[in-house]
């Protein structure tokens, strides 16, 4: 039994199963532009617009980094450039689907590719809940600025609005600024059968029209957020010269209020606006030249979006005391408070925006990792099919996109980010570990592109994901664990025993 789910999947092996038969096979159409952009429109979105506060504020389990974000972000950029550097090898020599999933099959032995192809479900599927919730939340600010008013009972969830009642009930009755509405929601909601009715409705409607799109075809996905990537960059440019005008140097001092401490965890919680590069490595098999290409949008993505959040981060500080930075929309709340709805109004709009890129991105991701798996034989075979004339993975792509809007309708986003930021790192864990045993084991296979300064970089990557995964909650840590031992049941349950790798071996085939 040991040695059925330690076997490795070999990268011949997993090239021919993925070319068998043309049901099953993806249409190639991404060049090395639609992938940056694909890149880019998964990294810029809830991390800049919405985290960026709490990290520079702090909170009640957390010290805040104070202008030390603008460090936050470097070093977690870092972090990510070594992770980035092996999945570019990863990508372009394995340009399929999977992703680490994929990666983890050929280097550390089936049950660990399970644990890992279990684990980015909280990356990608999880981590949408969080965005979707945040993109109603600023669907809603946008849409009551311009006078059209949403119920709040449409829009959050039923336990953050009980926690703004308890809040207000414990303050005698004054509604903070940042609890306003989901204590709207909780004075105005029907009920049925006594039961309040509060769900996030704007999450769900959308979490469906984003997986329509997909289901559509993955070009017609890339064109989608080519546009909307265009207007995130320049309006998150237009903050950063807009507010320009407004830093004041002195709330630059202390830069890091609360130490390296601060910095620490502040590089931890803003680990979740660089979640993203990653999920362009799922689109490896709808590359038109993945061996190029994907180490060039993984790279350049990743480069792009440091700039862009190191400046933002500066300006974001230098405009307000840090202090003053933890609300659910920094950005956005810098302007207003300085009277400047109009800007505050265009910051909303880029929100929504990037978020809806965010949200097209990851849900492209999450189906094509169930795709791979069930073309492994560890989730049942309805997940392999393709759609016969748009050429995607319509099934894989509906079943997440249920999910993903079931979940978002009563989630609470703090807890999810959190859960999102320690599945992520982990995965970053083994693609580091997975380069480094595949260069032992495989060292003459052809790369075209290889990461440099093997085994340091990747063990570098290692130890700087370590590092933030220590700075995450307790809480988060059991969570995780319990969500592993829930994946392992399933996959000892079913996907030992209908696994290819496993059925081949013992009908006397190649398992390596």
């Amino acid at each position: 039994m040991a040695n059925s789910f330690l076997r490795r999947k070999d990268l011949d092996r997993i090239q021919a199963d993925a070319e068998l038969g043309t049901e099953g096979r993806l249409k190639r159409s991404l060049g090395a532009i639609d992938l940056i952009s694909l890149g880019i429109g998964a990294i810029i979105g809830t991390g800049i617009f919405a985290v960026i506060g709490t990290a520079a504020a702090g909170g009640s389990s957390h010290a805040g980094a104070g202008p030390g974000v603008m460090l936050s972000f470097i070093i977690t950029a870092v972090a990510c450039g070594f992770c980035a550097l092996c999945y570019a090898e990863f990508a372009a020599l394995v340009p399929i689907s999977g992703s680490a999933y994929t990666y983890s099959y050929a280097t550390l032995g089936e049950v660990v590719a399970w644990i890992i192809g279990w684990d980015l479900i909280i990356e990608y599927a999880v981590g949408n809940v969080a965005v979707a919730i945040a993109w109603a939340a600023y669907f809603h600010q946008l849409v009551d600025g311009l006078g059209l008013h949403i119920p709040a009972w449409l829009s959050v969830d039923y336990r953050s609005a009980h926690q703004a009642s308890e809040a207000v009930a414990a303050a005698g009755g004054q509604v903070d600024l940042n609890i306003a509405l989901p204590f709207e929601a909780w004075q105005h909601h029907p009920s049925i059968f006594g039961i309040p009715l509060i769900f996030n409705f704007l999450a769900i409607v959308i979490v469906a029209a984003v997986t329509w799109i997909l289901v559509i075809g993955i070009k017609e996905s890339a064109r989608a957020n080519n546009i909307m990537v265009a207007l995130k960059i320049v309006i998150l440019l237009f903050f950063i010269g807009v507010g320009a005008f407004y830093v004041k140097p002195e709330n630059w001092t202390p830069f890091m209020p609360n130490g390296l401490a601060g910095v620490w965890s502040g590089a931890s919680l803003i680990f979740f606006a660089f979640i993203g590069f990653d999920a362009i490595s799922t689109a490896a098999e709808e590359c038109r030249n993945p061996g190029r290409d994907m180490p060039i949008g993984i790279i350049g993505s990743l480069l792009v979006c440091t700039i862009i959040y190191v400046a933002t981060a500066a300006v974001l500080t230098g405009m307000e005391p840090w202090n003053q930075l933890g609300v659910a929309d920094p950005l956005a709340a810098v302007f207003a408070r300085l009277g400047l709805n109009w800007a505050a109004g265009i910051v909303s709009f880029g929100a929504v925006i990037s978020m809806t890129a965010v949200l097209l991105v990851f849900q492209l991701g999450q189906p094509r990792i169930f795709f791979s798996m069930s073309r492994d034989g560890l989730l049942p075979k309805h997940f392999t099919k393709v759609h016969p004339k748009f050429r995607t993975p319509h099934v894989t792509t509906i079943w997440t996109g249920v999910a993903v809007a079931a979940i978002s309708a009563v989630a609470n986003i703090n807890e999810i980010v959190e859960l999102t930021n320690i599945g992520t790192l982990f995965a970053f864990v083994l693609v580091n570990a997975g380069i480094i045993i595949l260069r032992r084991t495989d060292p003459d296979r052809p790369r075209v592109f290889k990461t440099p300064f093997v085994p340091w970089v990747p063990l570098l990557g290692i130890a700087m994901c370590i590092y933030l995964m220590m700075g995450l909650p307790t809480v988060t840590w059991i969570r995780f664990g319990i969500w592993l031992l829930v994946g392992l049941v399933i996959y000892f349950s079913y996907g030992f025993w209908k696994s290819k790798l496993r059925t081949r071996a013992a009908d006397g085939g190649i398992a390596r």
